[in-house]
């Protein structure tokens, strides 16, 4: 499926790995097979000139880091993780964003490639704290959240517009210095 892959981490199942532009028919083909799994919480982009624009910012702008988890057996993307919002000085912080693919799903793949991209976070990006805010009723995204580690620290109100309206998130964190060693 996939030629040899670099992957900026690995873990025993998946690599973690930037977005290219080639990457564009497999993420909305995933994406369109996904929708049920992901909405209402999450729209991706599904289509190519949509894809274009999401992935040209995640490579372009510097205060973004995107990553597609993919499956060490064949390269296949499992799903997606962004660092959006990364906030450097005092602050050193980074607000996460992120979703399984449907054939992924419920595997454990998604929780290995957290852990990667916190630690590359952590590491090679030089930040200190992460953010991952999600609506109260996304059962599965909160378990991922408290699965790697991530500690709830509040509620935010009409937090992001999403699907139409403002809708409430909690809010989950973690930093460098809590990662299981």
């Amino acid at each position: 499926m996939h030629g040899v892959i670099e992957y900026l981490a690995e873990g025993s199942r998946v690599g973690i790995r930037h977005y290219t532009h080639e990457d564009g028919a497999e993420f909305v083909a995933r994406a369109r097979e996904s929708k049920a799994l992901h909405q209402p919480w999450l729209f991706p982009p599904a289509n190519a000139t949509a894809y274009a624009s999401y992935a040209g910012r995640l490579i372009e702008d510097p205060t973004k880091a995107g990553f597609l988890v993919c499956e060490r057996d064949g390269g296949g993307i499992a799903g997606f993780i962004n660092i959006n919002n990364i906030v450097e000085g005092a602050f050193q912080c980074g607000a996460l964003g992120y979703g399984a693919f449907a054939h992924a799903a419920g595997r454990g793949l998604m929780g290995e490639g957290l852990d990667l991209v916190v630690r590359y976070a952590f590491g090679g990006l030089g930040l200190h704290r992460l953010e991952i805010n999600v609506q109260p009723d996304n059962a599965a995204s909160i378990a991922l959240a408290r699965r790697c580690g991530f500690r709830l620290e509040g509620f935010s109100p009409d937090f992001l517009f999403i699907d139409g309206a403002w809708r409430d998130h909690e809010r989950w964190a973690i930093t460098a210095d809590m990662i299981r060693t």
